[in-house]
């Protein structure tokens, strides 16, 4: 039987990786105090036969602490905690890159330390409630537009969160550019209405998230970087607008000029969004001359025929690892996927439905 090309390994930048199996990043919630833990190692090396693991979207600041429960990496006692998670990956022969997220305007003061404020690049309400430990659902507020001087402080802090995650040891850092937070923010006319040099045209919309995504490689090395993109999403309320596919075209010939190691792009159709155009799918493979990893409700088939046509370089699963600790060794030996996935348990605070799932005997 023909080896299939999800299991062959491959150069990310800097990153050898044994599979073109990806974990998705996705919110689990389990940082009590924003604080990573022991917990969160055993969930991470539970997982560590993945190629390259992502890790859950992670503040670079307390401004970005959008959700309940989130970790952070801009305070010391974090840098120790995630020391811990890539330990525990990398003893299991893994690779694991983090994920920066600031939330911007998808927060809410009940989920935020004292002196943290919402910040976005227009004061643009989103539609919509969140959950808070203290108050139970509340709408979002109003958030406010950035200064001149918070957009300097909020690419520092990047910088900075991209620095200790090399204290950490991690492999790399994937900026979070998708799902409707900070830095998609700034890239749709919608939650983007700005005046100056960072709003208007899309070469304006598109500057906060470019001069980001350079900062953080020219920190840490652009064989460390990469970047989350999601056109089409809708997440967290963004809307479509006419300029998609111009705008994501921009970004990704931008982004190669950057010459940071990938471009991850998840459709999210499989969760009832649009679809993302294949057309779009492949421009920006064509534009963008490094690796490209796409994400979006996959089985093993669907992966393996994308990366057998070119479009793709790596597969991510999300959901498929939340319930098979055991993925890789159960699309290696033809195993069944274990169909059992609580919801209920996706973003709770201790180990049911998260370390508990079953391996394949």
């Amino acid at each position: 039987m023909k080896t299939l090309k999800l299991f062959e390994p491959f150069q990310v930048g800097s990153i050898s990786v044994k599979n073109r199996i990806v974990m998705s990043p996705m919110t689990r919630c389990r940082a009590i105090g924003n604080v990573p833990n022991d917990l969160m190692a055993k969930y991470y090396a539970q997982r560590a036969d993945a190629g390259l693991i992502i890790t859950e979207g992670t503040s670079p600041s307390p401004n970005g602490l959008g959700y309940a429960r989130i970790p952070g990496i801009f305070s010391q006692e974090q840098v120790e905690g995630w020391k811990k998670i890539t330990s525990a990956v990398h003893a299991k022969g893994g690779k694991i890159v983090i994920q920066l997220m600031h939330t911007g305007r998808i927060s809410h003061p009940a989920n935020m330390p004292e002196g943290a404020k919402i910040l976005a690049p227009s004061a643009v309400k989103p539609a919509g409630q969140m959950w808070t430990d203290s108050l139970q659902m509340q709408d979002f507020p109003v958030p406010d537009a950035m200064t001149a001087e918070e957009l300097l402080l909020t690419k520092a802090e990047f910088v900075s969160a991209a620095k200790n995650a090399v204290l950490a040891n991690f492999d790399g850092v994937e900026l979070h550019a998708a799902n409707g937070y900070l830095l998609e923010q700034f890239l749709s006319p919608i939650s983007n209405i700005r005046t100056d040099e960072y709003g208007g045209s899309i070469e304006n919309r598109a500057r906060f998230v470019i001069e980001v995504a350079a900062e953080v490689a020219a920190a840490i090395g652009k064989d460390k970087t990469g970047i989350r993109l999601s056109p089409y999403g809708v997440a967290s309320d963004m809307p479509h607008y006419p300029e998609i596919d111009a705008t994501y075209k921009y970004l990704a010939g931008e982004l190669n000029k950057l010459g940071i190691a990938y471009v991850h792009v998840v459709d999210h159709s499989a969760i009832g969004a649009p679809a993302v155009p294949l057309e779009i799918k492949q421009a920006i493979r064509d534009i963008f001359k490094q690796t490209v990893i796409m994400a979006g409700g996959h089985t093993l088939e669907s992966a393996e025929a994308q990366l057998q046509s070119g479009l793709a370089d790596l597969e991510a699963f999300g959901r498929p690892f939340i319930s098979n600790p055991d993925l890789v060794q159960r699309f290696a030996k033809g195993q069944e996927l274990s169909g059992i996935l609580d919801m209920n348990t996706f973003y709770t605070a201790d180990e049911k439905g998260y370390t508990d799932y079953p391996v394949c005997q």
